[in-house]
């Protein structure tokens, strides 16, 4: 008898063929039958009405620290997301030394916005090496899949010591071959494969930009040569302009090692409207030379949440706001008091006069800015824009501004991916055959972005609420997200509802298939902040052949799995509590 058995759903089994009615039978952890009129199961579970897909698999997330700290990974776990993968942009956890260690929290809190904290108060760092770090890893039981990858920033600085923090130090060969084992060995004992970052935006929180931001061929080159002879792993890269430049040095790593490689794909800020489409030539140049070169991209602009309970919010160019502020931090009812002080008509007009004479003109301030609502509304409507809330209430935009925040709502000012003031590009980016969805960043950017549930986001508005002309067929993002995205980083077994293949599964309703609106909690080690939201519409998700969620809640099956690349032994507890 089968441990599970689905009946009756509508099954869109992750190879783009269209949707049927059909059973799903698990057995061991494993995809038995997909098929009619099964046999019963141990435990069945009626999915009619409902969609039954594979479970996400989100190749671009920091979950570097959680992976030690969170047994459920949230939130990306409360939005199907089944199998996550760490170790992106080039930062990392290992390798390590201990001298090195207030270098490595301080880039992880610069880049990705996890706060150091956070970082000294959860973690043990009782390893040293990449290796050991995935054993650290291994011993957390967990309710999904976790892989990762090794960071050239931790690479680098381990080899050079305290020299290679200098992004413009030149290391020795003796050094790139040191790079160079260490990433094989990482590999080799179960990293996906090595991310490197070339983005000036990637700082560490004292102002020092990341180490791997000029490093130079010879050194890539070197260390892609290294991970080619071990005949395993993938490369992850960010870059910025030039494009042309950074290419160059990025197929050369994949043409030495015969390894694929994914690469960020945005529509940028500053840059003509249609500048991705460059680094969409260079990849099908790539493809067309016979390299596995693809771009990841993300489903929606990428923006800031701006709340009062975040970091980042208008009122802070006040200084009647910032005294108010600081002291109400102080006051042990500090959110009650300092909502009822911006509210009162003195004090509003008093901070609303320092944030027009700040001399940025308030059109340009909140020109691409939308009131964000509940559920929020992720499309960036201009009818939703801080313009239009002025506008409909006969004031400026200021105050429409404050008056959103004050009233505990959320500001979303997209940054990349909406230069055009619409989501075209994005579309253009995700159809393109090259392109996989990606960089939702889950882990990172704690109170500032909220792009972990770019999953729900991709299905519930590209396949159900865009346009009727633009949407794209439920079957094809699926596919999408889960097995073109389990093959960009090698992993052959998921992705795909059929025999043999791992049981990670979802049941949704896709009519309520969205999310709760993003909210600060207090949830990481050191009583940390954080943005959270959840999926709605999840019936029930299965790893491993186990239900791990059910109606939006932990059932207590701990299922997932350290899983290493390589054909080195999947880890993990698999077990329930």
């Amino acid at each position: 008898m089968d441990d599970l058995v689905i009946r009756g759903g509508t099954v869109v089994d992750g190879t783009g063929t269209p949707p049927r009615t059909a059973d799903v039978a698990v057995s061991g952890g494993r995809i038995r039958e997909v098929g009619e009129k099964l046999p019963a199961g141990r435990r069945e579970i009626d999915a009619s009405g409902l969609l039954v897909t594979p479970g996400w698999v989100d190749v671009h997330t920091h979950y570097d620290g959680n992976l030690l700290w969170d047994p459920l990974l949230t939130p990306s776990s409360t939005h199907g997301v089944t199998t996550v993968v760490t170790g992106n942009c080039g930062v990392g956890l290992a390798p390590v030394r201990s001298a090195d260690l207030d270098w490595t929290i301080a880039l992880m809190e610069g880049v990705e916005d996890i706060p150091g904290d956070v970082m000294r108060g959860g973690l043990a760092w009782d390893w040293e090496s990449f290796p050991e770090y995935l054993d650290a890893v291994a011993r957390v039981p967990r309710a999904i899949d976790a892989a990762t990858q090794v960071p050239h920033a931790a690479v680098r600085v381990y080899a050079m010591g305290e020299r290679g923090i200098d992004h413009t130090a030149v290391p020795t060969d003796d050094e790139i071959r040191r790079m160079g084992d260490l990433t094989a060995e990482a590999v080799v004992a179960g990293a996906l494969g090595f991310s490197t970052s070339r983005s000036v935006n990637h700082h560490a929180s004292d102002g020092r930009l990341t180490p791997t931001l000029t490093a130079g061929a010879a050194e890539l080159i070197g260390i892609a040569e290294a991970v080619g002879r071990t005949g395993l792993g993938v490369f992850e890269a960010v870059f910025e302009d030039p494009i042309d430049t950074h290419f160059a040095i990025l197929r050369r790593m994949c043409e030495v090692s015969g390894r694929p490689m994914s690469v960020t794909t945005l529509q940028r800020p500053g840059q003509p409207s249609d500048g991705y489409r460059e680094i969409l030539r260079q990849l099908e140049a790539a493809d067309a030379a016979g390299l596995r070169m693809r771009g990841q991209v993300a489903p929606r602009p990428v923006g800031l949440l701006m709340s009062l309970a975040g970091r980042v919010h208008p009122l802070l160019g006040s200084a009647t706001y910032r005294s108010l502020a600081a002291s109400a931090a102080s006051a042990a009812a500090a959110g009650a008091d300092l909502s009822a002080a911006l509210r009162a008509p003195d004090v509003r007009e008093r901070i609303l006069a320092e944030l027009r004479a700040s001399g940025t003109d308030p059109a340009a301030r909140f020109a691409h800015s939308f009131e964000l609502g509940a559920p929020p509304s992720w499309d960036a409507d201009v009818r939703r824009s801080i313009g239009a809330l002025a506008a409909a209430r006969d004031t400026d935009q200021v105050e429409a501004a404050y008056d959103v925040v004050v009233g505990g709502g959320t500001i979303y000012t997209p940054v990349a991916n909406f230069t055009d003031g619409n989501l075209a590009a994005v579309r253009d980016m995700l159809v393109h055959p090259l392109t996989v969805p990606g960089l939702g960043d889950g882990g990172a950017h704690c109170t500032m972005i909220a792009d972990f549930d770019f999953p729900t986001f991709l299905m519930s508005y590209w396949a159900r609420d865009v346009a009727e002309d633009q949407r794209l067929p439920v079957e094809w993002v699926v596919k999408q997200q889960c097995a073109d995205t389990a093959a960009l980083v090698g992993l052959t077994d998921r992705g795909v509802l059929a025999p043999g293949m791992k049981a990670d599964i979802n049941l949704i309703d896709f009519d309520r298939l969205g999310t709760t609106a993003p909210r600060i909690a207090r949830d990481l080690p050191s009583d940390g902040p954080r943005l959270l939201s959840s999926g709605v519409g999840y019936v029930a998700t299965v790893v491993s052949g186990q239900v791990a969620f059910e109606g939006g809640e932990h059932t207590g099956a701990l299922a997932g799995a350290l899983v290493r690349g390589g054909g080195a032994p999947t880890q993990g507890a698999g077990s329930r509590k």
